[in-house]
């Protein structure tokens, strides 16, 4: 075995999930992914975990999502949410062979499916009550979309992956500490103008525990406070479409409007439920390694010099009152190359052009956490 592979699960069963004995553990796997999920499953063993699978293939579920009902996919949900009920921890590979297979299937079936399905044994039940974690594979597909070879990708993977989090964590602490004290938040940069509170809301670390790669600090916007203009300069892949040159205007919190390469289809997604006009997150990425988009939303959320402001469902460790179905992280690079960027915490200049200006936040540069 690849000894990359080794200390990436030693890491995903003992630091990110900390299974213990007797715990259980749901093992998700999505297209390929089989030398990660086998060293998964003699891992959970191996730290006295009981081990579960479920394979699962794009191709299948979209020929199923095309016409099912939503009793059918009620169901599905009622099944699937009592298995995450009895799980203490659950591990998903999302292995794509290809990232634009559902892009066919119709909106009112991918709402549906949202509602019915994803809703109710993710949001309601996998994310507040499991030690969970999401990652990828390197798979060819996904070198693909980082224009890159095979091989250069499976490098820059497991050095993503196989960061020292627990030196980022550390590192973390000071900004944890500066946002929880904080009221006003301003960004500015080419095409945004945007403010909002994020007063009384908590801020959350993320280091390795519930995604991987991982590296942002997030809170959330008072519900109600956000007002201006955002201009994202990240593709997002989502439902299988990919969205180009998003811009969202707020009022009062509110997307009043929403613009992209398709406004029919960005504005469906809007239009899932109140909630979904609505932020629900709002944190800076940090990880070293992730310097480019990839249309991928675990890498390109974490790139450093970056944040993302999330339309729809807020976590209940950042709660703001916000309920939706949908939680789509939308990421704007504010590096040099990307045309930079402000960001102010109570009218003090916390990060410029991607880079915090603030002695205390100087560990989570690039260069200190390498």
């Amino acid at each position: 075995m690849d000894p990359r592979i080794k200390t990436l699960v030693k890491n995903l069963i003992g630091y990110s999930t900390s299974l213990q004995p007797g715990e259980k553990i749901l093992i998700e796997m999505f297209d390929d992914a089989l030398p990660l999920a086998k060293a998964l499953i003699d891992e959970a063993y191996a730290a006295g975990g009981v081990p579960f699978l479920e394979i699962k293939n794009s191709q299948l579920q979209r020929s199923l999502l095309m016409k099912a009902s939503a009793e059918q996919l009620k169901m599905a949900a009622s099944w699937e949410q009592a298995r995450m009920k009895e799980m203490d921890a659950y591990i998903a590979i999302r292995a794509s062979f290809n990232i634009t297979e559902m892009a066919d299937v119709p909106s009112a079936q991918l709402k549906s499916y949202q509602q019915h399905w994803v809703k109710p044994v993710h949001l309601d039940v996998r994310v507040p009550k499991t030690k969970w974690c999401i990652l990828r594979w390197p798979n060819a597909s996904m070198a693909q979309l980082a224009n890159s070879s095979t091989e250069a990708f499976e490098d820059f993977y497991f050095n993503v992956c196989n960061l020292d989090y627990a030196k980022m964590a550390k590192a973390m602490d000071p900004l944890v500490e500066l946002m929880e004290k904080t009221d006003k938040v301003k960004i500015t940069g080419p095409g945004t103008d945007l403010s909002f509170s994020i007063k009384g809301i908590p801020a959350v670390k993320c280091s390795g525990l519930r995604n991987i790669p991982d590296g942002e600090v997030y809170t959330a916007p008072v519900k109600d406070s956000v007002n201006g203009v955002l201009a994202y300069n990240t593709p997002a892949v989502y439902q299988g479409f990919t969205y180009d040159n998003i811009r969202l205007e707020f009022k009062d919190g509110k997307i009043v409007k929403a613009t992209a390469n398709d406004n029919s289809k960005i504005n469906q997604i809007f239009d899932t439920d109140e909630g979904a006009r609505y932020i629900g997150e709002f944190a800076l990425g940090v990880n070293p390694y992730v310097e480019h988009p990839m249309k991928d939303t675990l890498f390109d959320e974490k790139i450093k010099g970056s944040f993302h402001f999330t339309p729809g469902n807020a976590y209940d460790a950042a709660f703001n009152g916000n309920k939706s179905a949908i939680h789509w992280d939308l990421v704007c690079i504010q590096n040099p190359e990307y045309g930079g960027g402000e960001i102010w915490f109570d009218d003090r200049l916390i990060r410029k052009d991607g880079k915090f200006v603030l002695p205390e936040l100087n560990g989570l540069n690039p260069e200190n956490l390498m």
